[in-house]
């Protein structure tokens, strides 16, 4: 019992310096700005990630193409990590690094909104796809922790999770990606 009391501490230590940090609280609330208004203009919200960050970007981009709060229209959302046969085709012909920006430059318009999820900030083929994002574009929305690793200077926006906990900055990632979704229902459907 100790042991499960621990993790759910641990858990709520990192929401708590989320709650408590203001800077993080506004570019969450910019973040969902760009997002609704990618979303206004027809554009699509892109999200990307690598194993668990994966399970959590088809999750959030589920959330929008159908619904997250309340019944309402679909939004134009996608996941990256979701076609087996452009997965493979890609790490067959061109490596693994080029899994994200390859179909960042294949279905990415100019006022997307590209948001991608790493714990470290240092997968290659997330760091590939940012820089893709931004030849083409594409506004750039990172979520990673602590450190950020090489994500902070290429994303216009890049949401640090105060842990250095791989769970805990998962755990965090969905939190944030649920307000996210909740902000961009609310703001178009809700005035």
């Amino acid at each position: 019992m100790d042991f499960i009391r621990k993790q759910i501490e641990e858990s709520l230590k990192v929401k708590t310096l989320l709650l408590d940090d203001e800077n993080i609280q506004k570019s969450i609330k910019t973040a969902a700005t760009f997002c609704c208004e990618a979303l206004r203009n027809d554009k699509k919200i892109i999200f990307a990630g690598n194993g668990g960050s994966a399970a959590d970007a088809q999750h959030l981009a589920g959330e929008l193409v159908n619904r997250f709060g309340f019944d309402r229209p679909g939004l134009s959302a996608i996941a990256l990590t979701t076609d087996t046969s452009v997965i493979t085709s890609i790490a067959n012909d061109y490596g693994f690094e080029k899994l994200f920006s390859r179909q960042i430059q294949a279905i990415g318009k100019k006022g997307d909104v590209l948001v991608v999820l790493s714990t470290s900030g240092n997968s290659s083929n997330i760091i590939e796809g940012i820089k893709e994002a931004r030849k083409t574009g594409i506004i750039t929305i990172g979520l990673t922790g602590r450190s950020g690793g090489k994500m902070p200077p290429l994303c216009d926006i890049c949401l640090n999770v105060p842990s250095d906990d791989t769970p805990r900055i998962q755990e965090a990632h969905i939190l944030i990606g649920h307000i996210l979704c909740s902000i961009i229902e609310n703001s178009l459907f809700r005035r």
